[in-house]
């Protein structure tokens, strides 16, 4: 493929069409969660019309967040993605907090996640790669640092991945591509010759619905719905790279979600028709189970693998994605003046994929990414409102830049997509204070940092 003009000061190329968008969007999404997490929604709306509800619901209001994110996409169409809409919006700080909190944290402390899950699916075929396979202990003082199988096969994901996404932006899209048809097709294959056959639970629509409480119940699940639904924003980094973005950008993430959606609420209705409420309230690898009901041991086996793959997609599409959003960040002069240049044969920003890929193998090895990951991920839906609000805050502040796309139902779709990244924030403050203030304190930290980037940029000028 012939290069094209840089996309923008950063010096990456526009290379990717609309099905790469489309495919990037999905695999950012698709990961685990909807083979896990149906069990923790049909404990809190044990109903199988409910459990579809939620599911579609889940649906409609990632789209609205889609639909948001569409209209500043096309705006800022640059390496990045919302650390421009939020600086160009409230200004840079706001742009570098979110940088900031995505590299200490919530980018890398979720490829470590998705890496060691990858592990622990992996470990189910090659046990040597099990997390409960210790490798070896290291006594630290009072501490003891021990690296089991999970976490070996963890950081080889993350270097592999990472050093093919080195080679080009070919390179990882077509390896991003490839899996994620792979997993889409697992999940139309399971869903079809599921729904082909007779219905061993029968599901009952007509049941009487949960009494008490419903509301608060729908809530509740609505977070573990919401929860499979992230990553539907992956491609907006992406956007400096993307032809055409005016159309590209909105019909990636629109199209991409209008597809998982689909897969979703397929998925569940699969799940509604082989188990019964109660066994699904108890079965936490609800997808194994389904398989195994309609295919015995070996579609067990089957779901397994595709498992693996899943994970294993999700986590290449994170770590393609998200070094894009240091690199712009680096030169502004607000990070690490290494991670400024975009390499000059792959034209891809490789310093920033590896310092990403190194953060994230210690975090894998240290073990303490899941603490991370909980104290400051709730964050990203601060980042989420602040985001949805900037489409209005630009509204009044630049009325007359261009907008080729306009988000569909404005105000009021981005107002229900604020709303409900509130309602995830304040859910997370309520139920679990300690670790919220400790990611509120990882996030403040980012302030003195970014006077110190400000300094040393004032001083070069």
């Amino acid at each position: 493929m012939a290069l094209e003009e840089p996309a923008d000061s950063s010096g990456l190329v526009r290379r990717l069409g609309t099905w790469d968008a489309v495919l990037v969007t999905i695999g950012s999404v698709l990961g685990t969660g909807i083979f896990l997490t149906t069990s923790d929604v049909a404990r809190a709306l044990p109903h199988p019309g409910l459990i579809l509800l939620a599911w579609a619901a889940g649906g409609l209001l990632t789209l609205a967040g889609a639909l948001t994110y569409a209209e500043l996409g096309v705006m800022f169409p640059r390496a990045g993605g919302q650390y421009h809409y939020l600086k160009e919006a409230y200004g840079p700080l706001w742009g570098f907090l979110f940088g900031w909190t995505c590299f200490l944290v919530i980018m890398s402390g979720g490829i470590a996640a998705l890496a060691v899950g990858f592990g622990e699916y992996l470990g189910f075929f090659l046990p040597f790669f099990s997390t409960k396979h210790e490798l070896f202990r290291v006594p630290l003082g009072p501490v003891t640092w021990a690296v089991n199988g999970g976490q070996l096969a963890g950081a080889l994901a993350i270097a592999f991945l990472t050093a093919v996404n080195c080679l080009g932006l070919k390179e990882g899209a077509r390896l991003q591509n490839a899996v994620t048809l792979v997993k889409i097709g697992s999940i139309v294959g399971l869903a079809v010759f599921g729904l082909l056959g007779p219905a061993p639970a029968m599901p009952d629509y007509d049941a009487p619905l949960p009494s008490g409480g419903l509301m608060a119940a729908f809530g509740v699940a609505m977070i573990a719905v919401l929860w499979s639904y992230d990553g539907w924003y992956g491609f907006t980094p992406l956007a400096g790279e993307a032809r055409e973005p005016q159309r590209t950008i909105p019909r990636g993430l629109i199209g991409g979600t209008a597809v998982i959606t689909l897969l979703y609420v397929l998925m569940n209705v699969l799940y509604v028709r082989v188990l019964p409420i109660g066994v699904m309230t108890e079965t936490a690898r609800i997808g194994e189970a389904a398989a195994g009901v309609l295919f015995g041991p070996w579609g067990a086996r089957v779901i397994s693998v595709a498992v693996v793959v899943s994970t294993f997609g999700c986590l290449s599409s994170t770590i393609l994605y998200a070094a894009r959003i240091y690199l712009p960040m680096a030169q502004d002069g607000l990070f690490f003046r290494a991670l400024a240049t975009v390499h000059p044969r792959s034209l891809v920003p490789a310093a920033c994929l590896l310092a990403q890929g190194a953060w994230a193998i210690a975090q894998t090895f240290s073990g303490t990414y899941e603490q991370l990951y909980t104290y400051v991920t709730f964050a990203l839906f601060v980042f989420h409102a602040a985001t949805g609000a900037a489409v209005m805050v630009l509204r009044r502040t630049r009325p007359d830049a261009p907008r080729p796309y306009r988000t569909w139902g404005y105000p009021w779709v981005p107002l229900v997509f604020i709303a409900w990244s509130l309602v995830f924030v304040a859910n997370t403050l309520v139920s679990r204070p300690v670790e919220s203030g400790i990611g509120l304190l990882l996030i403040a930290l980012g302030v003195p940092a970014y006077l110190g980037w400000r300094r040393g940029v004032s001083a070069a000028g």
